[in-house]
């Protein structure tokens, strides 16, 4: 039987994205979320608006669209509750945030050069999409907090073991596995990969130990490849 309920987030499952923007001084800024959609060329981000990326993309107009998949999780969870914001928002503050300057040496990643926009790419991932904003709009209810932030991709740049043998313009679905936010928990390969400091800000209730494996889902496309980028 259907109940009519509230749920405090709407994240029914969504591909991780770590955005990576540069800071007015030019040192590059990385940022995990998870409200993002493609149609054609073009993405969506539904981002906060007192976030340094969304100030970022407001006086720069760049980013590069980074996609996670699940072996890269403990990174992105390290990212989960930082923020370039000098001052942090109280409502981050609430949630358990803190100031970090550098995103890639805490996360572990490193920075690679772009093509066409000036922030980096995020090496340790396997498809990078340059991007420059279209517009900046409203998002949600009024007072939501949220903006959505229109990008046009510029570069696609993806690792080659995922593409159709042959091809340089279609991926193989079954090489690809995004690393996925659901309930502010992540997934991959259909599983619980890792436990959610997101999760834990937001205040959501506790689970079953057996329903967080802590481990890390395999990236099968490309073992190889990931090892030599690690």
């Amino acid at each position: 039987m259907h109940r009519a309920v509230e749920p405090r987030v709407l994240y029914f499952g969504t591909p991780v994205v770590l955005i990576s923007t540069c800071d007015e001084d030019g040192s590059p800024n990385l940022a995990p979320m998870s409200s993002a959609f493609w149609v054609g060329r073009s993405a969506m981000l539904g981002l906060d608006e007192t976030s340094q990326t969304t100030h970022n993309l407001a006086r720069t107009g760049q980013c590069v669209l980074n996609l996670a998949h699940p072996a890269l999780v403990p990174a992105v969870d390290r990212l989960a509750l930082l923020t370039g914001s000098r001052a942090v928002p109280e409502h981050k503050l609430a949630k358990g945030y803190r100031h970090e300057a550098d995103k890639f040496g805490v996360a572990g990643l490193t920075p690679i050069p772009s093509d066409v926009v000036r922030p980096p790419r995020v090496a340790q991932c396997l498809i990078h999409l340059e991007a420059t904003v279209s517009r900046i709009h409203p998002f949600g209810e009024p007072e939501s907090g949220v903006v959505a932030v229109d990008v046009d991709v510029v570069r696609v740049h993806v690792e080659q073991d995922l593409l159709v043998p042959g091809s340089t313009r279609y991926i193989d679905p079954d090489k690809w596995d995004p690393l996925i936010m659901k309930f502010l928990e992540f997934y991959g390969e259909g599983r619980n990969v890792h436990p959610s400091r997101l999760a834990r800000g937001w205040g959501a209730p506790p689970r079953a130990a057996s329903a967080v494996s802590g481990g890390q889902a395999a990236q099968p496309a490309a073992d190889a490849r990931l090892a030599e980028l690690r």
